[in-house]
């Protein structure tokens, strides 16, 4: 296990360890998480089914804000239909009544998807912090076959020590420091 070193100036505020197997991140994550340590975030590169769970994740709201914008979505398109063909332009088409609902279904459909899609994509790029031209650090190799977990230091009770022994007993491949990672 290779350590990085700091400078006396630098803020001590998270390590990141690389770890090479999916097992060990999830072990260590739990391990991590009930040893009273932060665990900021986990980084893979691909889904890690359980990992909610080791790290502490709340279930996500995202899909109560993509149900409420849908119906947003629908309400708006109902409403533009009826207003359009009722109130604002009536036209006796064939002798149908002016507000025949199966004639809206595809454009309220259409506009179900479209506002919860939208919206939700911005709500997600919006809570992760994810801006168009943002250039945050990414770790080197988590996008093909490492994993990283970042442990924060909220307080002066973390335990280096006791950090890096739980890192190496899950064969972490390298620590690194530094606040650029939260």
């Amino acid at each position: 296990m290779q350590t990085c070193c700091r400078s006396a100036s630098a803020p001590l505020l998270t390590r990141a360890s690389r770890l090479a197997l999916e097992e060990e991140l999830l072990s260590a994550a739990g391990e991590a998480r009930n040893s009273g340590f932060e665990v900021v975030d986990v980084f893979t590169p691909f889904p890690v089914h359980g990992m909610d769970e080791a790290v502490g994740l709340a279930r996500s709201r995202l899909t109560w804000i993509a149900f409420a914008a849908g119906l947003l979505g629908l309400g708006f398109g109902l409403a533009l239909q009826i207003w359009t063909s009722a109130y604002d332009w009536p036209l006796n088409v064939g002798g149908k009544p002016f507000d025949s609902f199966p004639l809206f279904i595809p454009v309220a459909f259409e506009l179900t998807a479209l506002f919860s899609g939208l919206i939700a994509i911005s709500v997600l790029l919006a809570r992760n912090r994810m801006w168009l031209f943002s250039k945050k650090q990414v770790f080197e190799g988590v996008t093909d076959d490492r994993f990283v977990l970042v442990l924060h230091q909220s307080d002066a009770s973390f335990d280096m020590k006791q950090a890096l022994a739980l890192l190496s007993r899950h064969n972490t491949l390298k620590v690194v420091e530094g606040d650029q990672y939260v």
